[in-house]
């Protein structure tokens, strides 16, 4: 059998823990015990989850049950299902899992050695170091960037629009403004190009940079951004810094007192980028659909804002939510949590077992590449009454407490918990004090646009609504 040894956590992060991910995988005989389904010749199941990740699960639940197989993208991975198959594999008490092993086929030549690519004692390590730019001053500055960020952009988003462009754009401004600390303009429209195209090349078909393909220029845009993110961290340390999250996480120190090392600052900034950008996108989306679709829920938040700022100025303008009073839109946040439930920006998470377990009475060899299904854990009837209507009521202190902990998954658990959710919730909570002080959200009758399920949701349509002014 395929074993497999946990990775030195003291090694350099500019070592993998394989020279290449295929390298002590199980046989097909090893897994032979595992239910499932080989697919077609050659490709697998591949294209049918990718037409319909989540059809595809269901079915392969109600043939095979919460442990199964199926080949695809290569080869073969092992499911396991539910709140219970979450908290074993996220919470990774005995730590059998790698997320470093199980991301890093789909990210390494784009973002390697981020915080999700990085595993036990050094993942520690580093988190612990860049927790500071998440500390309460650092927050107020973001706070206050986010209400003029958001303030400028939205003023002008009366009428019919697309909204998931327009939300892309913003929270890619306001990446370049909070997170890099550079003025709107040029420079942040270069970086902005580069990490779209780094983004865009992270789930392209051909995984080899070759001429005119997405992964090449994911690959350039890659080295844009490491000279970019290199020259400044240099520079941020010899001037000082900022309140900005790269100059927190430049100036960051280890448990020692030491500086984390130049390009570890750098492979974590550019991750960071990538996963609030494309996260925050995708939640925003989602949470304007069940606003726009549910005016009811819609108007209900609107007064909770509208009681907390104090509602729109003399001069009609929204007044900014201030970072004290982000705790207290407990409906809003209820809303948006009810929101990733039912479209969770990272429907599946893989991971890689390091050592052979046991699960749902079934032996999983060493080496097997393994993955959990969160979406399907967001809309399972064991977990949740009715799960396919829109309930922020779901979320009240007592029914939190009586449901699984591991039922509901939006940022992940364990030691690989979201570092940023708090920063996702301010964003969210700001953009709606500035839109429901402002507009009411509408969309057409009976209006139900088509996701795109994978990697990370959003509407084929753009996401068709209109804002009118109130």
């Amino acid at each position: 059998m395929a074993t497999l040894a946990e990775p030195n956590a003291a090694s350099s992060a500019h070592t993998p823990s394989f020279s290449h991910w295929s390298e002590g995988v199980p046989t097909e005989a090893d897994i032979a015990h595992i239910p499932g389904d080989a697919g077609l010749p050659l490709v697998g199941n591949t294209f049918r989850q990718l037409a319909d990740p989540h059809g595809f699960t269901k079915r392969m639940i109600e043939t095979h049950g919460k442990v199964y197989k199926t080949r695809a993208f290569g080869g073969w991975n092992v499911a396991l299902i539910g709140a219970e198959a979450n908290e074993l594999v996220l919470f990774n008490k005995d730590k059998i899992f790698s997320s470093e092993q199980g991301w890093g086929p789909v990210l390494d030549q784009l973002f390697p050695r981020g915080l999700m690519l990085i595993d036990f004692d050094h993942h520690r390590i580093d988190r612990r170091a860049l927790s500071i730019a998440f500390k309460p001053e650092p927050m107020r500055h973001y706070c206050g960037s986010l209400n003029s960020g958001i303030a400028r952009e939205v003023a002008g988003w009366e009428g019919p629009m697309r909204f998931n462009p327009a939300i892309k754009k913003l929270t890619l401004d306001l990446a370049a403004d909070s997170f890099l600390g550079i003025p709107w303009g040029p420079e942040a429209d270069k970086i902005n190009t580069a990490f779209v195209d780094m983004v865009q090349a992270s789930v392209a078909p051909i995984r080899r940079p070759l001429p005119f393909t997405k992964m090449k220029k994911g690959v350039d845009g890659r080295a844009f951004m490491v000279d970019y993110l290199t020259r400044e961290t240099i520079r941020r340390r010899e001037q000082g810094g900022g309140q900005d999250m790269f100059s927190q996480f430049a100036t960051a120190t280890t448990e020692d007192g030491e500086l984390l090392p130049v390009d570890a600052v750098v492979d974590h900034m550019s991750f960071l980028l990538m996963a609030a950008h494309d996260t925050i996108t995708s939640s925003a989306t989602s949470f304007m659909y069940y606003l726009a679709t549910e005016p009811e829920w819609q108007e209900k938040l609107r007064e909770e804002i509208f009681a907390v700022t104090g509602g729109p100025d003399a001069d009609g303008n929204p007044r900014p939510l201030s970072y004290e009073d982000l705790g207290k839109l407990e409906l809003t946040e209820m809303a948006f949590k009810e929101a990733l439930r039912m479209m969770p920006p990272v429907p599946s998470m893989p991971r890689r077992a390091l050592k052979e377990f046991e699960f749902g009475g079934y032996r999983i060899p060493a080496g097997q590449l393994c993955g959990i299904n969160i979406y399907w854990t967001h809309h399972s009837d064991e977990y949740w009454d009715d799960p396919m209507t829109f309930d922020p009521m779901r979320f009240t202190p007592d029914k939190v407490k009586a449901r699984h902990k591991y039922a509901w998954v939006p940022f992940g658990g364990g030691a690989h918990m979201c570092l940023g959710l708090h920063f996702a919730y301010m964003q969210v909570k700001i953009l709606l004090a500035q839109l429901l002080q402002r507009y009411r959200i509408e969309a057409e009758a009976g209006y139900t646009p088509e996701w795109q399920p994978w990697p990370i949701p959003q509407p084929k349509d753009g996401l068709q609504i209109e804002f009118k002014k109130l």
